[in-house]
Protein backbone atom coordinates (compact mmCIF):
# COMPACT_ATOMS: atom_id res chain seq x y z
CA UNK A 1 0.00 0.00 0.00
CA UNK A 2 3.21 2.32 -0.15
CA UNK A 3 2.36 5.83 -1.35
CA UNK A 4 5.64 6.60 -3.92
CA UNK A 5 6.63 9.62 -5.02
CA UNK A 6 4.91 9.26 -8.48
CA UNK A 7 1.40 9.00 -6.80
CA UNK A 8 1.84 12.06 -5.26
CA UNK A 9 2.98 14.05 -8.47
CA UNK A 10 -0.34 12.63 -10.09
CA UNK A 11 -2.34 13.67 -7.53
CA UNK A 12 -1.42 16.83 -8.11
CA UNK A 13 -1.90 16.79 -11.53
CA UNK A 14 -5.28 15.77 -10.81
CA UNK A 15 -6.05 18.34 -8.00
CA UNK A 16 -4.97 20.79 -10.84
CA UNK A 17 -7.37 19.36 -13.08
CA UNK A 18 -10.31 18.83 -10.56
CA UNK A 19 -10.00 22.81 -9.51
CA UNK A 20 -9.52 23.92 -13.17
CA UNK A 21 -12.71 21.87 -14.02
CA UNK A 22 -14.94 23.46 -10.58
CA UNK A 23 -13.11 27.06 -11.05
CA UNK A 24 -16.18 28.54 -12.25
CA UNK A 25 -18.16 26.77 -9.54
CA UNK A 26 -15.88 27.63 -6.30
CA UNK A 27 -15.88 31.03 -8.01
CA UNK A 28 -19.88 31.14 -7.98
CA UNK A 29 -19.99 29.73 -4.45
CA UNK A 30 -17.38 32.36 -3.22
CA UNK A 31 -19.50 35.05 -4.93
CA UNK A 32 -22.46 34.53 -2.24
CA UNK A 33 -20.25 34.82 0.95
CA UNK A 34 -17.07 35.78 -0.41
CA UNK A 35 -15.07 38.00 -2.62
CA UNK A 36 -16.19 35.66 -5.56
CA UNK A 37 -12.51 34.77 -6.90
CA UNK A 38 -12.13 31.49 -4.88
CA UNK A 39 -12.05 29.48 -7.90
CA UNK A 40 -9.90 31.93 -9.64
CA UNK A 41 -7.65 31.70 -7.03
CA UNK A 42 -7.46 28.09 -6.62
CA UNK A 43 -6.69 27.77 -10.43
CA UNK A 44 -3.69 30.11 -10.54
CA UNK A 45 -2.80 28.64 -7.76
CA UNK A 46 -2.45 25.06 -8.57
CA UNK A 47 -1.24 26.12 -12.53
CA UNK A 48 1.69 27.72 -10.59
CA UNK A 49 2.56 24.25 -8.76
CA UNK A 50 2.64 22.67 -12.01
CA UNK A 51 4.86 24.97 -14.16
CA UNK A 52 7.29 24.70 -10.50
CA UNK A 53 7.04 21.18 -11.13
CA UNK A 54 9.94 20.59 -13.33
CA UNK A 55 12.38 21.98 -11.25
CA UNK A 56 11.53 19.44 -7.91
CA UNK A 57 10.26 16.02 -9.60
CA UNK A 58 12.99 14.23 -8.62
CA UNK A 59 13.52 15.23 -5.27
CA UNK A 60 12.25 13.44 -2.21
CA UNK A 61 7.79 13.88 -1.26
CA UNK A 62 8.98 16.28 1.20
CA UNK A 63 10.85 18.76 -1.09
CA UNK A 64 7.98 18.84 -3.65
CA UNK A 65 5.35 19.56 -0.88
CA UNK A 66 7.18 22.31 -0.40
CA UNK A 67 7.85 23.60 -3.52
CA UNK A 68 3.66 23.23 -3.92
CA UNK A 69 4.00 25.46 -0.76
CA UNK A 70 5.91 28.32 -1.80
CA UNK A 71 3.56 28.43 -5.43
CA UNK A 72 0.51 28.51 -3.55
CA UNK A 73 1.53 31.47 -1.18
CA UNK A 74 3.14 33.54 -4.16
CA UNK A 75 0.33 33.24 -6.13
CA UNK A 76 -2.70 32.73 -4.39
CA UNK A 77 -4.91 35.65 -3.24
CA UNK A 78 -7.05 36.15 -0.34
CA UNK A 79 -6.90 33.78 2.65
CA UNK A 80 -7.10 30.29 0.64
CA UNK A 81 -3.09 31.07 -0.48
CA UNK A 82 -2.10 31.21 2.79
CA UNK A 83 -4.08 28.67 4.33
CA UNK A 84 -3.24 26.30 1.79
CA UNK A 85 0.22 27.27 1.57
CA UNK A 86 0.64 26.34 5.18
CA UNK A 87 -0.81 23.26 4.76
CA UNK A 88 1.22 22.16 2.33
CA UNK A 89 4.10 23.64 4.48
CA UNK A 90 3.22 21.27 7.62
CA UNK A 91 2.70 18.05 5.66
CA UNK A 92 6.34 18.40 3.57
CA UNK A 93 7.81 19.15 7.38
CA UNK A 94 6.52 15.31 8.57
CA UNK A 95 7.42 13.74 4.75
CA UNK A 96 10.93 15.73 4.60
CA UNK A 97 13.60 13.10 2.42
CA UNK A 98 10.51 10.47 1.75
CA UNK A 99 11.08 8.62 -1.13
CA UNK A 100 7.75 6.72 -0.83
CA UNK A 101 5.32 6.34 2.27
CA UNK A 102 3.09 4.36 4.18
CA UNK A 103 -0.90 5.20 4.79
CA UNK A 104 -0.25 5.68 8.55
CA UNK A 105 2.24 8.39 6.70
CA UNK A 106 -0.23 10.08 4.82
CA UNK A 107 -2.56 9.90 7.79
CA UNK A 108 0.33 11.89 9.75
CA UNK A 109 0.66 14.31 6.85
CA UNK A 110 -2.61 15.02 6.91
CA UNK A 111 -3.04 15.65 10.28
CA UNK A 112 0.02 18.09 10.05
CA UNK A 113 -1.61 20.10 7.29
CA UNK A 114 -4.98 20.27 8.95
CA UNK A 115 -2.78 21.82 12.69
CA UNK A 116 -0.88 24.08 9.84
CA UNK A 117 -4.32 25.54 8.63
CA UNK A 118 -5.65 26.10 12.18
CA UNK A 119 -2.46 27.82 13.33
CA UNK A 120 -2.76 29.94 10.45
CA UNK A 121 -6.37 30.53 10.25
CA UNK A 122 -7.18 30.55 14.07
CA UNK A 123 -9.98 28.41 13.13
CA UNK A 124 -12.25 25.30 14.63
CA UNK A 125 -14.65 23.05 13.22
CA UNK A 126 -18.23 24.83 13.21
CA UNK A 127 -17.53 27.85 11.51
CA UNK A 128 -17.87 27.37 7.98
CA UNK A 129 -14.68 26.67 6.62
CA UNK A 130 -12.34 23.77 4.77
CA UNK A 131 -11.90 22.84 8.61
CA UNK A 132 -15.24 21.68 8.16
CA UNK A 133 -14.68 19.07 5.47
CA UNK A 134 -11.11 18.48 5.98
CA UNK A 135 -11.32 17.29 10.23
CA UNK A 136 -14.26 14.81 9.71
CA UNK A 137 -12.40 13.59 6.45
CA UNK A 138 -9.58 12.76 8.53
CA UNK A 139 -11.77 10.89 11.42
CA UNK A 140 -12.65 8.79 8.79
CA UNK A 141 -9.10 8.00 7.08
CA UNK A 142 -8.07 7.12 10.60
CA UNK A 143 -10.84 5.04 11.64
CA UNK A 144 -10.45 2.86 8.52
CA UNK A 145 -6.15 3.26 9.15
CA UNK A 146 -7.02 1.57 12.59
CA UNK A 147 -9.58 -1.21 11.73
CA UNK A 148 -6.92 -2.43 8.74
CA UNK A 149 -8.64 -1.05 6.00
CA UNK A 150 -6.81 -0.90 2.39
CA UNK A 151 -5.52 2.67 1.30
CA UNK A 152 -8.30 2.91 -1.34
CA UNK A 153 -11.02 2.43 1.71
CA UNK A 154 -9.55 4.97 4.11
CA UNK A 155 -9.72 7.55 1.14
CA UNK A 156 -13.10 6.92 -0.06
CA UNK A 157 -14.36 7.02 3.60
CA UNK A 158 -12.28 10.43 3.81
CA UNK A 159 -14.06 11.45 0.79
CA UNK A 160 -17.54 10.89 1.77
CA UNK A 161 -16.95 12.64 4.92
CA UNK A 162 -15.36 15.61 3.54
CA UNK A 163 -18.58 15.67 1.19
CA UNK A 164 -20.68 15.42 3.85
CA UNK A 165 -18.86 18.39 5.81
CA UNK A 166 -18.74 20.05 2.96
CA UNK A 167 -22.60 19.66 3.13
CA UNK A 168 -23.19 20.92 6.00
CA UNK A 169 -21.61 24.13 6.38
CA UNK A 170 -24.85 25.10 4.01
CA UNK A 171 -26.79 25.67 6.80
CA UNK A 172 -24.09 27.05 9.33
CA UNK A 173 -23.67 30.60 10.33
CA UNK A 174 -19.71 31.87 9.43
CA UNK A 175 -17.86 33.18 12.02
CA UNK A 176 -14.57 32.92 10.75
CA UNK A 177 -12.93 34.83 7.49
CA UNK A 178 -14.93 37.31 5.17
CA UNK A 179 -17.93 35.13 5.10
CA UNK A 180 -18.41 36.56 8.76
CA UNK A 181 -19.18 39.58 8.28
CA UNK A 182 -22.39 38.64 6.17
CA UNK A 183 -23.53 37.26 9.50
CA UNK A 184 -26.64 35.38 9.23
CA UNK A 185 -26.65 36.36 5.27
CA UNK A 186 -23.94 33.85 5.74
CA UNK A 187 -26.51 31.04 6.11
CA UNK A 188 -27.77 28.83 3.40
CA UNK A 189 -24.69 28.52 1.01
CA UNK A 190 -22.12 26.20 1.09
CA UNK A 191 -18.48 26.96 2.06
CA UNK A 192 -15.93 27.54 -0.50
CA UNK A 193 -13.06 26.49 1.01
CA UNK A 194 -14.64 23.26 2.02
CA UNK A 195 -15.64 22.58 -1.45
CA UNK A 196 -11.88 22.74 -2.64
CA UNK A 197 -10.96 21.07 0.45
CA UNK A 198 -13.80 18.02 -0.45
CA UNK A 199 -12.03 18.20 -4.48
CA UNK A 200 -8.09 17.23 -3.13
CA UNK A 201 -9.54 14.16 -1.17
CA UNK A 202 -11.59 13.51 -4.12
CA UNK A 203 -8.12 13.67 -6.31
CA UNK A 204 -5.86 11.32 -3.83
CA UNK A 205 -9.09 9.10 -4.14
CA UNK A 206 -8.66 9.30 -7.88
CA UNK A 207 -5.04 8.58 -8.12
CA UNK A 208 -5.46 4.99 -6.07
CA UNK A 209 -8.40 4.30 -8.20
CA UNK A 210 -6.54 4.61 -11.26
CA UNK A 211 -3.78 2.64 -9.51
CA UNK A 212 -5.59 -0.64 -8.73
CA UNK A 213 -5.75 0.32 -5.29
CA UNK A 214 -7.99 -2.53 -4.20
CA UNK A 215 -11.35 -1.77 -3.06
Amino acid sequence: MAITKEDVLKFLQKAADLIKQNRDYLTELDSAIGDADHGINMDRGFTKIMSSLDGVKDKDIGTILRSCAMALVSSVGGASGPLYGTAFMYAAKVLDKKEEIAPEELYQALKAALEGIQVRGKATEGEKTMIDAIAPALRAFEEKLKSGASLREMLEAAVNAAEDGMKKTIPMKATKGRASYLGDRSIGHQDPGATSSYLLFKAMLEVEKEKGGQA
